[in-house]
């Protein structure tokens, strides 16, 4: 997350935006076993912690990279957020892993589904879809058709040059500031400061 961290420190900090990072358990040094249910256990930790501190859903933008792309699903289809943000996403873990693994009965084997394809249709909030065609680990087709089955709103940022960890130039964080600056606009609200 420190990479993350930085990136969002120094380029969407100008923004005038409060951003909150969290790792799962057993990421990062945190306690338990990571799994499919304790993963989207987290992230709804930290949305009902945001709203404890006066923090609505409708002033949220989820934000997932690769794994988190499928939680930030996974919430958004029970709860409707100022807009979601997913980076080099896959539509099913099973589907992922059998593109890299075609000789082994992955469908059998995993225990963990993450599937974000049969989720899209639940989710009402704004999508931003960004992926890399050079990505390797997740491809890039998969990427496209999380953004063809999402429901409008929905918007998306492929580029031909990037990998799985997209490169945050000038272009993508722009990106990103239209989206979410649009999203203040479609709710009525102006971007401020929180704390």
């Amino acid at each position: 997350a420190y990479e993350i961290s930085a990136w969002w420190s120094s380029d969407v900090c100008s923004s005038d935006l409060n951003y909150l990072i969290f790792a799962y358990r057993g990421f990062s040094g945190n306690e338990g076993d990571p799994s499919e249910k304790g993963l989207y256990k987290d992230a709804r930790a930290v949305k009902y912690w945001l709203n404890l501190n006066n923090i609505q859903d409708n002033e949220i933008v989820l934000y997932g990279e690769s794994l988190g792309t499928a939680v930030a699903v996974d919430l958004a289809k029970e709860f409707s957020f100022s807009g979601i943000i997913l980076e080099s996403p896959f539509t099913s873990m099973a589907k992922l892993a059998k593109k890299h693994y075609p000789y082994l009965p992955v469908k059998f084997l995993l225990k963990d589904r993450y599937e974000t394809i049969k989720k899209l249709n639940e989710i009402n909030s704004p999508i931003l879809v960004m992926h890399g065609a050079k990505d390797n680990i997740v491809p890039f087709d998969m990427g496209v058709k999380v953004y063809e089955n999402a429901n409008n709103p929905k918007f998306n940022y492929f580029t031909k040059m990037d990998d799985h960890m997209m490169n945050y130039d000038d272009k993508l964080v722009n990106e990103i500031e239209i989206f979410i600056r649009s999203e203040e606009r479609r709710v009525g609200k102006e971007c401020r400061s929180r704390w």
